[in-house]
């Protein structure tokens, strides 16, 4: 029998350009990878449940970014970030 795979998509996605400042660390995920919550334009992000942008997002403190954000579980949460060049 073939496997249903059910993938929660995140809703409401919107494009911020800000700095990423005020990082804390959460507890890890059941899987044991790293998460964090950010402040970006004025909103307090997180990272979300087993994504890579844990291991990554303190490499962007203090950077300007482009930064698209979405509402996964009614929580806010990081899509896809990208530093800005000068």
């Amino acid at each position: 029998k073939p496997t249903i795979e059910r993938e929660i998509a995140m809703k409401n996605i919107t494009r911020h350009t800000g700095t990423v400042s005020d990082i804390k660390r959460l507890p890890s995920s059941y899987l044991g990878n790293p998460r964090y919550s950010f402040m970006i334009d004025g909103y307090r992000v997180t990272t979300g449940i087993d994504s890579m942008h844990g291991y990554s997002i303190t490499n962007y403190e203090d950077k300007q970014v482009n930064a698209t954000i979405g509402t996964h579980y009614n929580k806010l949460t990081l899509d896809s970030i990208k530093e800005l060049t000068v």
